[in-house]
Protein backbone atom coordinates (compact mmCIF):
# COMPACT_ATOMS: atom_id res chain seq x y z
CA UNK A 1 0.00 0.00 0.00
CA UNK A 2 1.41 3.26 -0.94
CA UNK A 3 -0.15 6.77 0.18
CA UNK A 4 1.91 10.06 -1.86
CA UNK A 5 1.82 12.99 0.53
CA UNK A 6 1.96 16.34 0.35
CA UNK A 7 2.87 17.50 3.98
CA UNK A 8 1.41 14.48 5.02
CA UNK A 9 -2.29 15.65 4.59
CA UNK A 10 -3.29 14.90 0.84
CA UNK A 11 -4.13 11.51 -0.39
CA UNK A 12 -3.14 11.48 -3.77
CA UNK A 13 -2.87 7.44 -4.96
CA UNK A 14 -2.79 4.40 -3.26
CA UNK A 15 -1.48 1.53 -5.02
CA UNK A 16 0.31 -2.30 -4.41
CA UNK A 17 3.49 -2.72 -5.06
CA UNK A 18 4.47 -6.40 -5.06
CA UNK A 19 7.38 -8.32 -6.49
CA UNK A 20 5.43 -8.60 -10.12
CA UNK A 21 2.19 -6.76 -9.99
CA UNK A 22 0.65 -3.49 -8.82
CA UNK A 23 -2.81 -1.14 -9.59
CA UNK A 24 -3.26 2.77 -9.19
CA UNK A 25 -1.94 5.46 -10.36
CA UNK A 26 1.48 4.18 -11.58
CA UNK A 27 3.86 1.13 -13.00
CA UNK A 28 7.50 1.13 -11.13
CA UNK A 29 9.31 -1.96 -11.25
CA UNK A 30 9.59 -4.47 -8.72
CA UNK A 31 12.67 -3.42 -7.25
CA UNK A 32 10.98 0.63 -6.90
CA UNK A 33 11.61 1.92 -3.86
CA UNK A 34 8.40 3.81 -2.36
CA UNK A 35 7.94 7.44 -1.12
CA UNK A 36 8.59 8.64 2.04
CA UNK A 37 5.11 8.30 3.05
CA UNK A 38 3.88 4.57 2.84
CA UNK A 39 4.14 1.39 4.69
CA UNK A 40 4.89 -1.41 2.43
CA UNK A 41 4.88 -5.55 2.46
CA UNK A 42 4.79 -7.17 -0.10
CA UNK A 43 4.25 -10.74 0.60
CA UNK A 44 0.54 -11.25 0.91
CA UNK A 45 -1.72 -14.37 1.68
CA UNK A 46 -3.25 -16.51 -1.25
CA UNK A 47 -6.98 -15.28 -0.41
CA UNK A 48 -8.34 -12.89 2.42
CA UNK A 49 -11.45 -13.68 3.53
CA UNK A 50 -13.79 -13.51 6.22
CA UNK A 51 -11.91 -14.00 9.52
CA UNK A 52 -13.41 -15.92 12.63
CA UNK A 53 -11.60 -14.16 15.27
CA UNK A 54 -13.51 -16.93 18.21
CA UNK A 55 -10.30 -18.05 20.13
CA UNK A 56 -8.11 -16.88 17.46
CA UNK A 57 -4.26 -17.56 18.50
CA UNK A 58 -1.90 -16.86 19.01
CA UNK A 59 -3.03 -13.79 21.17
CA UNK A 60 -2.09 -11.57 23.94
CA UNK A 61 -4.80 -11.30 27.13
CA UNK A 62 -3.12 -8.49 28.90
CA UNK A 63 -0.14 -6.91 28.24
CA UNK A 64 3.77 -7.69 27.87
CA UNK A 65 7.16 -5.89 28.02
CA UNK A 66 9.51 -6.88 25.21
CA UNK A 67 13.35 -5.52 25.37
CA UNK A 68 15.20 -5.44 22.19
CA UNK A 69 18.52 -5.05 21.67
CA UNK A 70 19.59 -2.62 18.76
CA UNK A 71 23.09 -2.22 18.01
CA UNK A 72 24.00 -3.39 21.32
CA UNK A 73 21.95 -0.66 22.77
CA UNK A 74 18.06 -1.88 24.55
CA UNK A 75 14.70 -0.74 23.74
CA UNK A 76 12.12 -1.48 26.20
CA UNK A 77 8.39 -1.73 23.78
CA UNK A 78 5.03 -1.97 25.56
CA UNK A 79 2.99 -4.40 24.12
CA UNK A 80 -0.70 -4.01 24.20
CA UNK A 81 -3.05 -7.30 24.17
CA UNK A 82 -6.04 -5.57 25.48
CA UNK A 83 -6.28 -3.03 22.93
CA UNK A 84 -4.75 -5.25 20.13
CA UNK A 85 -4.84 -9.12 21.19
CA UNK A 86 -4.23 -10.77 18.24
CA UNK A 87 -1.55 -8.31 16.74
CA UNK A 88 0.01 -7.88 19.94
CA UNK A 89 0.08 -12.02 20.32
CA UNK A 90 1.63 -12.54 16.96
CA UNK A 91 4.73 -10.44 18.00
CA UNK A 92 5.11 -11.54 21.06
CA UNK A 93 4.57 -15.53 19.79
CA UNK A 94 7.28 -14.17 17.26
CA UNK A 95 9.51 -12.58 20.05
CA UNK A 96 9.91 -15.75 22.05
CA UNK A 97 10.70 -17.44 19.00
CA UNK A 98 13.70 -16.16 18.78
CA UNK A 99 12.11 -15.17 14.87
CA UNK A 100 13.76 -11.54 15.09
CA UNK A 101 16.97 -12.10 16.34
CA UNK A 102 19.66 -11.15 13.55
CA UNK A 103 17.19 -9.75 11.25
CA UNK A 104 17.49 -5.98 9.83
CA UNK A 105 15.58 -2.70 9.67
CA UNK A 106 15.27 -3.26 5.78
CA UNK A 107 13.59 0.14 4.87
CA UNK A 108 14.14 3.29 6.78
CA UNK A 109 12.58 6.84 6.31
CA UNK A 110 14.15 9.75 7.98
CA UNK A 111 13.90 12.52 5.32
CA UNK A 112 12.44 15.00 4.49
CA UNK A 113 10.85 14.23 7.74
CA UNK A 114 11.20 11.42 10.14
CA UNK A 115 8.96 8.40 9.14
CA UNK A 116 9.34 4.96 10.11
CA UNK A 117 12.53 2.10 10.81
CA UNK A 118 10.62 -1.08 9.34
CA UNK A 119 12.33 -4.35 9.78
CA UNK A 120 11.36 -7.76 10.59
CA UNK A 121 11.41 -9.71 7.42
CA UNK A 122 13.52 -12.66 7.48
CA UNK A 123 14.65 -12.34 3.51
CA UNK A 124 15.68 -8.51 4.51
CA UNK A 125 14.13 -7.18 1.58
CA UNK A 126 10.54 -6.21 2.86
CA UNK A 127 9.55 -8.85 0.09
CA UNK A 128 9.28 -11.93 3.39
CA UNK A 129 7.01 -12.88 6.40
CA UNK A 130 6.98 -15.81 8.99
CA UNK A 131 6.89 -19.35 7.50
CA UNK A 132 5.77 -22.20 10.45
CA UNK A 133 8.21 -24.32 10.77
CA UNK A 134 5.61 -27.21 11.84
CA UNK A 135 3.18 -26.64 9.18
CA UNK A 136 5.58 -25.02 6.46
CA UNK A 137 2.65 -22.22 5.95
CA UNK A 138 2.76 -18.86 5.81
CA UNK A 139 1.26 -17.07 8.86
CA UNK A 140 -0.95 -13.84 8.65
CA UNK A 141 -2.72 -11.89 10.64
CA UNK A 142 -5.59 -9.74 9.90
CA UNK A 143 -5.99 -5.78 10.67
CA UNK A 144 -7.22 -4.97 13.81
CA UNK A 145 -8.27 -1.62 14.65
CA UNK A 146 -9.89 -0.37 18.20
CA UNK A 147 -11.45 3.00 17.73
CA UNK A 148 -11.53 4.86 21.24
CA UNK A 149 -14.33 4.15 23.29
CA UNK A 150 -14.80 0.92 22.22
CA UNK A 151 -14.97 -2.40 23.09
CA UNK A 152 -14.35 -4.77 20.33
CA UNK A 153 -11.58 -4.28 17.63
CA UNK A 154 -12.94 -4.15 13.67
CA UNK A 155 -11.32 -7.02 11.90
CA UNK A 156 -9.96 -7.21 8.31
CA UNK A 157 -10.84 -3.80 7.01
CA UNK A 158 -9.12 -0.63 7.04
CA UNK A 159 -11.11 2.32 8.02
CA UNK A 160 -8.55 5.32 7.50
CA UNK A 161 -7.40 7.71 4.95
CA UNK A 162 -7.16 4.56 2.86
CA UNK A 163 -11.06 3.60 2.87
CA UNK A 164 -12.10 6.85 4.22
CA UNK A 165 -10.50 9.68 3.66
CA UNK A 166 -10.76 10.66 7.31
CA UNK A 167 -8.38 9.52 9.77
CA UNK A 168 -10.64 7.66 13.02
CA UNK A 169 -9.95 8.28 16.35
CA UNK A 170 -8.32 4.97 17.34
CA UNK A 171 -6.95 3.45 20.68
CA UNK A 172 -3.40 2.91 19.53
CA UNK A 173 -2.99 6.06 17.61
CA UNK A 174 0.53 6.73 15.22
CA UNK A 175 2.19 8.90 17.89
CA UNK A 176 6.08 9.01 18.08
CA UNK A 177 7.39 5.88 19.09
CA UNK A 178 4.67 3.52 18.16
CA UNK A 179 5.25 0.28 16.60
CA UNK A 180 2.84 -1.23 14.29
CA UNK A 181 2.76 -3.84 11.54
CA UNK A 182 3.30 -3.17 7.42
CA UNK A 183 1.17 -5.30 5.43
CA UNK A 184 0.31 -5.15 1.49
CA UNK A 185 -3.08 -4.07 0.03
CA UNK A 186 -4.71 -7.27 1.23
CA UNK A 187 -6.23 -6.00 4.94
CA UNK A 188 -5.13 -9.73 6.43
CA UNK A 189 -1.65 -9.77 5.09
CA UNK A 190 0.40 -9.01 7.93
CA UNK A 191 3.12 -11.35 8.86
CA UNK A 192 6.04 -10.38 10.78
CA UNK A 193 7.18 -6.97 9.30
CA UNK A 194 6.83 -4.33 11.61
CA UNK A 195 8.26 -0.40 11.97
CA UNK A 196 8.87 1.98 14.30
CA UNK A 197 7.01 5.84 14.23
CA UNK A 198 9.48 7.94 13.95
CA UNK A 199 7.33 10.96 14.83
CA UNK A 200 3.57 11.37 15.07
CA UNK A 201 2.23 9.65 11.70
CA UNK A 202 -1.52 10.23 12.19
CA UNK A 203 -2.83 10.33 8.89
CA UNK A 204 -2.13 6.26 9.10
CA UNK A 205 -4.66 5.37 11.88
CA UNK A 206 -7.51 2.98 11.01
CA UNK A 207 -5.50 1.43 7.83
CA UNK A 208 -2.35 -0.35 9.65
CA UNK A 209 -2.38 -2.11 13.21
CA UNK A 210 -0.14 -0.35 16.03
CA UNK A 211 0.06 -2.83 19.14
CA UNK A 212 2.36 -1.21 21.20
CA UNK A 213 4.80 1.88 21.95
CA UNK A 214 8.93 2.08 22.90
CA UNK A 215 8.76 3.04 26.41
CA UNK A 216 12.56 3.61 26.85
CA UNK A 217 15.42 3.71 24.22
CA UNK A 218 13.84 5.86 21.70
CA UNK A 219 16.74 7.80 21.28
CA UNK A 220 18.37 4.43 20.17
CA UNK A 221 15.48 4.37 17.47
CA UNK A 222 16.04 7.53 16.14
CA UNK A 223 19.59 6.44 14.91
CA UNK A 224 18.29 3.38 13.52
CA UNK A 225 20.14 3.06 9.52
CA UNK A 226 18.86 0.91 6.78
CA UNK A 227 21.02 -2.04 7.33
CA UNK A 228 20.93 -2.04 10.88
CA UNK A 229 20.66 -5.33 13.10
CA UNK A 230 18.52 -5.79 15.72
CA UNK A 231 20.73 -7.94 18.04
CA UNK A 232 18.45 -9.90 20.19
CA UNK A 233 14.44 -9.23 21.21
CA UNK A 234 12.92 -10.98 24.72
CA UNK A 235 10.12 -10.84 26.57
CA UNK A 236 10.78 -9.28 30.15
CA UNK A 237 7.33 -9.68 31.41
CA UNK A 238 3.65 -10.24 30.72
CA UNK A 239 4.61 -13.70 28.90
CA UNK A 240 1.99 -15.69 30.70
CA UNK A 241 -0.76 -13.96 29.32
CA UNK A 242 0.64 -15.06 25.82
CA UNK A 243 -2.15 -17.63 24.45
CA UNK A 244 -0.78 -20.42 21.97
Amino acid sequence: MKIRKSGWLSVVCVFLITTTTLFGCSSPEANSTPDNSSITQTSQPASSGSVNMDNYKPRLDGTAVVEMIIKGKPVTIEIDGNAAPVTAGNFVDLVERGFYNGLTFHRVVTEPQPFVAQGGDPQGRGTGGFVDPETKQSRYVPLEILLKDEKEPIYGKAIGQQATARTPIVALPHKRGAIAMARSQQPNSASSQFYFALSDINFLDGDYAVFGYVTKGMEVIDTIKQGDKIDSAKVISGAENLKK
